[in-house]
Order: C-alpha cells, then structure tokens, then sequence
C-alpha cells in the first residue's frame, strides 16, 4: 500500500492506494490551510491502517505554491521516517496526466493545466504513451491554449475551465477538449 499526499493546489489530499484500487482518501480545498488540514487528514485516513502495512510514501512535488509545496513534502518525509519507508516525490501534473490516461485511454496526447494564479496555469505536455515531452513551465492560459490545440490534446486540471471561462482566450482546435478534473 501506498501512503500518497498533495498539497500543490488549493486541495490538500490524502489517500492510501493499494495497487490500483484507493482505499480510502481525504481531501480539503483551502488554499492558505494546508499546515492545518493535512494534519487531521492524516490522522483520519491513517488511523484504521497498519503501519506495516504501508509500504512507501508518495507526495507531489509540484509545480505549486512553494508554501503549501514544503507542507506536503515535510509530512511525507516525516511520515517515511517514522515508518521507515521509501518516500517518492512526483510531478503533480504527471500523476493527473496518468489518471486522464487511465480513465480516457485512446487520447493522442494529454495537456495538463493547473492554476498558478495571477491569470498563469502550469502546464504540461504528455505523448500518447504518457511521456512529458514538454513542461512542466509556467503559461498565460493564452498560451497554453495554443501550445495544447498544436499537441492535439485534451485540457485537465482543476479550476482550468473556470480560469478559461472568466475572459482568459484559448486557442481553438476541433481535436482539443477541455476536461474538468
């Protein structure tokens, strides 16, 4: 099993995983509370678990808030060391890359977009067989529009649309979809 934690966006998450089924998982939207909600979190998801029964710690290590970034990563860490279990940091924008994949198999490539504020995503570029072949870098919503209507991909990411829908232009493209996750 595997403990996972994010706390690159507003959400703060937790869930345990074993193989390809999620347990159990928590999450908390507050983007100026994570040292606050990842605590509890913790202790509600692991209070039913084994220790021994958790065999590694996964976190996201962004692109995100550098603040809500070392919430996440100190928890993890500390979690690993205390349990004395791997700790394995990944790119967030890969692992909801992969989760599109899983759910929408068949898709040409898969652009991820996550909100950086400031009118900014973070973005990404996947190929077919889920290979970043571009990103993760910080984008206009403009911008990454275009370069997603060129890579024939499909838009993910939390609070995208609405970034999308309060003014910001996308490139238009009949083989580009936006997606809300």
């Amino acid at each position: 099993m595997i403990l996972a934690l994010d706390t690159s966006s507003a959400l703060t998450s937790v869930a345990v995983v074993d193989g390809t089924r999620v347990v159990v998982e928590r999450s908390h939207l507050d983007p100026r509370r994570h040292a606050e909600a990842i605590g509890p979190m913790l202790a509600e998801v692991c209070g039913s678990l084994s220790r021994d029964g958790v065999d590694a710690v996964a976190c996201g290590v962004g692109p995100g808030p550098y603040t809500g970034l070392r919430v996440g990563i100190a928890a993890a860490i500390a979690l690993g060391l205390a349990w004395e279990v791997p700790v394995y940091g990944l790119c967030s924008l890969d692992a909801i890359a992969a989760q599109v994949r899983a759910e929408r198999p068949g898709l040409e490539g898969v652009a991820v977009a996550a909100d950086a504020r400031r009118r900014e995503v973070y973005w990404a570029e996947y190929d077919a067989q889920g290979r970043r072949v571009a990103g993760p870098r910080v984008l206009t919503a403009e911008d990454a529009g275009v370069e997603a209507a060129h890579a024939h991909a499909a838009w993910v990411g939390r609070r995208v649309a609405e970034l999308l829908d309060a003014g910001e232009r996308v490139a238009e493209d009949r083989k580009s979809t936006r997606l809300n996750s």
